[in-house]
């Protein structure tokens, strides 16, 4: 028999629905794999009591009572108010923690999910130096960040779906590093309130999650709702699919090099119509426009911090407060407005297409602990607000997993999440990536 904490939300779900396993039998099984593998170091707070106390609860709710995620565990990283706990890394947030709950975990809750702790990030969820969160697949290696744990427990069994952010490549570079599917949705789908800001026109709540299907159920929940129906299909024959290299290629390393000619070829060989696209040279900029976006907005989201206690601050805080890289009024609006006016461009080229790909990382996990890695192939997509799905399936440079995005229109999330499911099943048994973890 398969160990619970080894099934995914989706597959969990139906087992608690039709009687066969209990919240707290589940919720066991969840807390004895997390012991066990308490060298990942996925969990910033975790108190196994409060976990079985909500169990316990939900076990008594009534069938016709219980929410549509009722008795799926779900993590929360570590800069969402939850009520409770106070480990928050921002010391205006502690003071909060226990009282309130963020928006996004109301709505987790009020559908019935399990809270089961709060996992690790990186200082303050704005830096790219690593923390003692490791890599599943190799505990040399990182985990990539910030959403480092919650990518890291998806990976390791430890939970079936968690909560992440991203602001620059805060989910898109852990999900390829850890070897899970990686939702970021359209800037703005799911509310920020709650959370600590680091930049308001680029944060954006996302999920990770061992398959597309359950993070087809967390976007009914949130309800992510496109325009146009989702074609009812499994396939990608007969699908248009562009592969951008973007203006970030030279950075590419040989991982994502194969893993990118591997996509080609198995997607082409699997009936798809795939062409290999440039973007317009002006997208080019939003690598220079990205830095100065983060000096401007994160001067404001670190100021209260900054004046009640700088000693705890990180640099890239202190650095923005101060202005350090004297960002001016002048080029953050040319920013802003540059930003604007390629926004509706790329819905207009990411419409032609069922779908676009792109890397998602520069190759797998780099070794140690210290760096998270490089976040350029992801930051043009926050930027421009478009949703994005790390889907798995490659192995890079050191053998690790390597993923590449598929990115669409804004506001076509579903889209997104349905090519990604279909690509995500030729990528996940031809690929060649076996995970190892036992």
């Amino acid at each position: 028999m398969t160990e619970y904490y080894r099934l995914t939300g989706s597959q969990i779900l139906r087992l608690i629905q039709q009687g066969e396993v209990t919240v707290e039998e589940y919720a066991k099984s969840l807390l004895a794999r997390i012991k066990e593998r308490e060298h990942i170091q996925a969990w910033a707070y975790l108190d196994p009591e409060l976990v079985l106390s909500q169990a316990r609860r939900l076990d008594k709710i009534p069938l016709e009572k219980r929410g549509p995620l009722h008795g799926l565990a779900v993590g929360i990283k570590d800069i969402a108010l939850t009520k409770g706990t106070f480990i928050s890394p921002l010391p205006l947030a502690n003071n909060l923690g226990s009282a309130a709950d963020a928006s996004v975990v109301i709505v987790l809750r009020a559908a019935g999910a399990l809270i089961l702790g709060k996992t690790a990030t990186t200082e303050f969820a704005a830096t790219t130096e690593g923390g003692p969160c490791t890599n599943p697949h190799n505990p040399n290696h990182t985990p990539g960040g910030s959403s480092s744990g919650s990518a890291a427990a998806v990976a390791d069994f430890q939970v079936p779906v968690a909560l992440g952010t991203q602001t620059m490549g805060s989910m898109i570079r852990p999900g390829s590093f850890n070897g899970v599917y990686a939702l970021k949705p359209t800037w703005g789908s799911i509310s920020w309130d709650g959370l600590a800001h680091f930049s308001v026109s680029n944060d954006t709540v996302g999920f990770f999650a061992r398959c597309a299907e359950d993070l087809e159920v967390l976007a009914g929940t949130f309800r992510l709702i496109d325009d146009e129906p989702v074609p009812e299909s499994l396939s990608v024959a007969n699908t248009k699919i562009a592969f951008a290299k973007t203006h970030i290629w030279p950075k590419a390393g040989p991982g994502l090099k194969a893993a990118w000619e591997k996509a080609i070829s198995l997607l082409s060989r699997h009936g798809a119509e795939v062409e290999e696209i440039e973007l317009p040279e002006d997208f080019s900029k939003l690598k220079d426009w990205n830095p100065i976006i983060l000096a401007g907005e994160g001067r404001a989201a670190f100021l209260g911090n900054y004046l009640v206690s700088k000693d705890q601050l990180t640099k890239v805080g202190v650095d923005a407060v101060e202005n350090k890289t004297n960002t001016t009024r002048k080029t953050l609006l040319e920013s802003y407005d540059g930003c604007a006016r390629l926004r509706p461009v790329w819905d207009e080229i990411s419409r032609k297409y069922d779908a676009v790909i792109t890397p998602s990382t520069v190759d797998d996990a780099p070794r140690g602990l210290e760096y998270t890695g490089d976040h350029s192939f992801c930051s043009m997509w926050t930027m421009l607000h478009a949703p994005v799905l790390n889907i798995p399936g490659f192995a890079g440079e050191h053998g690790l997993p390597i993923g590449l995005t598929v990115v669409g229109p804004r506001y076509c999330d579903l889209h997104v999440l349905d090519m990604g499911k279909r690509i995500g099943k030729i990528f996940g048994e031809e690929g060649g990536y076996i995970s190892q973890i036992a």
